[in-house]
């Protein structure tokens, strides 16, 4: 209920409509499902003309989106772009960055930070191995989140109905061999990773690639951010893949303190 108080809050303090855009958007952004207009009014206690106004200006500003029923909006393309640029280029990126730093030099393999957007993962931040055989991906590189570590990782804590309405809409390529496609056998997957505490990418990607991702705590929930390892199958085998969590979760505990203290400041 913090989002709808700060929307009272907003009308009684009488901040610019502008403001209580915001607060509606935030209050949008935080939840895991698509939200309606009379479900709105019934949260907030808003006057319906005047969330479906709001409602309107954020679609018509490409922030929301509204769905196929043409009742329930959901966050738009150019409100992601925002949060992917505000995680790219945050002032805590340095010290992120020089906690994988450490982690690669712990571990010896490329490691990386990533989030989920839409049905993709995007690469937040990098720093590659030393060894001379790597596969090579730069921050900002978008991965399918069905067949990544780090994809199958923050989808596991979306509920079932979430994750299963946003893989349906996905375009499930096969990228190799050992990719799965199919919706049920990517939701038994899921529940072991949920169980897990991590998930494995076993050449699913891309061939003769391993990857393993941990979430980054947030105290919430679910956590929209992961640390991963990735390394050549020569290197890094499924098998194997255990005995990297002790380091990727002190990484991971190390930017959740990083993220904790840059949302304080």
């Amino acid at each position: 209920m913090e989002q709808t108080q700060l929307i009272e809050a907003g009308e009684r303090n009488g901040d610019t409509p502008t403001m209580r855009l915001f607060a509606l958007l935030e209050l949008i952004a935080a939840k895991d499902q698509f939200v309606s207009l009379q479900g709105l009014v019934e949260e907030t206690g808003m006057p319906k003309p005047t969330l479906h106004r709001m409602l309107q200006q954020l679609e018509g500003a490409g922030l929301l989106v509204r769905q196929g029923d043409g009742r329930h909006y959901g966050t738009g393309a150019r409100l992601r772009r925002l949060a992917e640029n505000l995680l790219l280029n945050a002032t805590q990126h340095g010290a992120r960055h020089a906690v994988l730093r450490h982690l690669v030099e712990e571990i010896g393999e490329s490691c990386n930070v990533t989030a989920l957007s839409g049905n993709e993962v995007v690469y937040l931040d990098r720093v590659e191995t030393a060894e001379p055989l790597r596969f090579y991906l730069r921050p900002g590189s978008r991965v399918p989140a069905h067949c990544s570590a780090s994809g199958k990782m923050i989808l596991s804590q979306l509920s079932p109905a979430q994750r299963r309405k946003l893989l349906a809409h996905a375009p499930l390529t096969r990228s190799t061999p050992n990719t799965v496609t199919d919706l049920d056998a990517i939701e038994e997957e899921l529940t072991r990773v949920r169980q897990n505490g991590f998930a494995l990418d076993d050449e699913e990607f891309l061939p003769g690639l391993v990857c393993v991702a941990v979430p980054v705590p947030t105290g919430a929930a679910r956590s929209n951010l992961c640390v991963a390892v990735q390394a050549p199958v020569m290197r890094l085998s499924a098998q194997d893949a255990p005995r990297m969590l002790p380091a990727l979760r002190r990484a991971a505990d190390a930017i959740s303190r990083i993220e904790a203290e840059g949302a304080a400041t």
